[in-house]
């Protein structure tokens, strides 16, 4: 199967996918961390028309999502970035690929009345991971993402900072792309569930 990784360096869903035989490609702006060979360094507009079978994609969620809608009130230029946001957004909902999934944290209302709801919400703990972190899932042709290690009960015997760890992170250059990067047992469980 063709996979197409949309708006990920990291490399980690693209390899997840890899490793189980497909011909999976991501694509960003940024280079990747992982193997140059399998990524598109370029818009990601210029390879959304090739023949894909199914696209996970991540696009950006600086302006949509509920933990920035308070910005929104306090810069009238971020209305206008909140539009560009829901129009990127709307690149991989409209696409003619069979099956998509696109990630993001929880909109706010006013991204949420444009792209509509979505279809699932996952955490890091149902796939082995010690940390809470929603992540909602817009899905096309995908059944939903089943759990594959829960994990939550133990998780929440740890204290908040470590159960929202990347919500603690400090301030620094890396924090969004370490913020970003998809937790490995749920690209392991894309790429088994879906693949």
């Amino acid at each position: 199967m063709r996979v197409l990784v949309a708006c990920e360096y990291s490399g980690t869903v693209r390899d997840a996918f890899r490793k189980k035989g497909h011909d999976a490609w991501s694509c960003d702006i940024l280079p990747t961390d992982s193997d140059p060979a399998y990524h598109f360094k370029k818009d990601i507009s210029e390879v959304l028309t090739m023949d894909w079978d199914l696209m996970v994609a991540h696009p950006p969620c600086t302006y949509l999502t509920n933990s920035g809608v308070m910005w929104l009130h306090k810069d009238q230029k971020r209305w206008d970035l909140l539009s560009k946001g829901i129009d990127f957004f709307k690149l991989f909902i409209d696409s003619d690929i069979p099956k998509v999934a696109i990630e993001n944290p929880i909109p706010h209302k006013y991204a949420r009345d444009e792209i509509g709801k979505y279809t699932q919400i996952i955490h890091p703990y149902m796939f082995g991971h010690m940390e809470r972190k929603a992540t909602c899932l817009w899905l096309k042709g995908l059944p939903l993402l089943e759990s594959t290690n829960l994990v939550k009960e133990e998780m929440e015997k740890l204290p908040k900072n470590q159960q929202q760890r990347l919500h603690y992170l400090p301030p620094s250059p890396e924090r969004a792309k370490l913020r970003s990067k998809t937790f490995q047992g749920i690209a392991d469980a894309m790429a088994d569930q879906w693949g």
